[in-house]
């Protein structure tokens, strides 16, 4: 008979503590976390183990995923074969691709059906042209020096370009120009080699490998001085 449940007049002082059932609670899931671990080969190893996996997949799918570099289109801020680190939430929660930023995303039905990482040379409503009387890129009226981001030796473009990037879109080069298939190579393609900002997974935020390689991808401050679409010229 459930005597707690019953309206008697008496000494409660002598009735076990309320919290009882906790303790009961706690006692039940301990045992089936033991009832797992006897059931796994390698017990509590194996379930740290698929811990630390689970955690690390999350991690993958929701904040920081690697992408190893394929090609030489991004040298030589990117080499064959390093590793980067991707934070996907750096656009999220309303922030929206930069100029400057190097971004991975996804090439589908506008680059290709793989996923590419390219530098930002222009956002929505930028208007970009390829070259000025000295041979650079210019935004918005701003003629810009590319030199800390281009790979030696490379020109702008050996492609000319006048374009202004739709709202929502983004206009992507290589820093290796020369050896680089990007936006330019899809000005007459549908989509007209712009991608859409929602096609893109995140910012690569760091080299990870090889170790002797590893810094920091911070965005590069040769667009700081380009004007807002429709603003002064600088």
């Amino acid at each position: 008979m459930d005597t707690e449940a019953q309206p008697l007049e008496r000494d409660r002082s002598s009735e076990p503590p309320e919290h009882t059932s906790a303790g009961e609670e706690d006692r039940s899931r301990s045992s089936v976390l033991s009832g797992v671990v006897s059931w796994l080969p390698g017990g509590r190893i194996t379930l740290a183990l698929l811990l630390c996996m689970a955690f690390l997949l999350a991690f993958s799918v929701f904040v920081m995923q690697p992408f190893q570099i394929p090609s030489s289109s991004m040298e030589s801020t990117l080499r064959i074969g390093d590793r980067v680190l991707v934070n996907k939430l750096a656009y999220r929660f309303g922030a929206e691709p930069k100029r400057g930023d190097v971004v991975v995303f996804d090439g589908s039905g506008y680059f290709g059906d793989a996923d590419y990482i390219k530098r930002v040379v222009g956002t929505g409503g930028d208007h970009v042209v390829c070259c000025d009387s000295k041979g650079r890129i210019a935004v918005n009226g701003q003629s810009v020096d590319e030199r800390s981001v281009l790979h030696a030796g490379d020109a702008p473009s050996e492609v000319p370009f006048d374009i202004e990037v739709p709202e929502g879109s983004l206009f992507l080069l290589g820093d290796h120009r020369s050896d680089s298939r990007d936006s330019r190579d899809y000005l007459g393609a549908p989509g007209g080699g712009f991608v859409p900002v929602g096609h893109v997974i995140g910012r690569a935020q760091w080299i990870a490998w090889p170790a002797g390689h590893w810094h920091s991808l911070s965005r590069e401050d040769v667009y700081a001085r380009v004007p807002a679409p429709g603003g002064a010229h600088g």
